[in-house]
C-alpha cells in the first residue's frame, strides 16, 4: 500500500466520558479534513450538537499519527437522553497531490452502557497557609 493519509473518526471511553477524536491513522498529511455524522446527536448535557462544531468541518491540516479529540459527554448524561447509539462517520479528506479519500466507520455507542469503571478522586485546592 503507497503511503497516504487515513483519517478515522473514533468514540472513546475514559473514566466514565466519551469523547469524539479525528485521527490521521495513515503515514502522510490529510488536507481540508470534513466528518459527517449520521443521525445528528447533542453532547456536553444535551447543550451542543457535537457534530456541528468546527472541528468536524474543516481541518486544513491534519499531520499523520495526530488526532484531535473532544469532550462529547459523561456516557451516563448521554445515554439517560436516549441519545443515538449507533452512529455512522465519513470523512473526506485529500492528500498533498490532490487526490481524494473518503472512508466511512459504524460505532455502535452502547457497548459503553454499563462499562465499569472507577471515578477519579476529585482533586481539592491546597491551602494557602490559612487556618480555621
Amino acid at each position: 500500500m503507497e503511503p497516504r493519509p487515513d483519517v478515522i473518526i473514533d468514540f472513546l471511553f475514559e473514566d466514565g466520558m466519551l469523547f469524539v477524536a479525528v485521527q490521521n491513522i495513515g503515514s502522510q498529511p490529510a488536507l481540508q479534513v470534513h466528518v459527517a455524522f449520521d443521525p445528528l446527536f447533542k453532547g456536553l448535557g444535551g447543550t451542543a450538537s457535537i457534530p456541528e462544531l468546527p472541528l468536524f468541518h474543516n481541518i486544513e491540516f491534519l499531520a499523520p499519527s495526530r488526532s484531535i479529540c473532544t469532550l462529547l459527554d459523561s456516557s451516563a448524561a448521554y445515554f439517560a437522553r436516549q441519545e443515538p447509539e449507533q452512529i455512522t462517520a465519513t470523512a473526506s479528506y485529500s492528500d498533498r497531490s490532490g487526490q481524494n479519500f473518503s472512508s466511512t466507520m459504524r460505532h455502535d455507542l452502547a457497548i459503553y452502557r454499563d462499562i465499569a469503571f472507577m471515578p477519579k478522586p476529585e482533586r481539592t485546592s491546597p491551602s494557602h497557609g490559612h487556618s480555621s
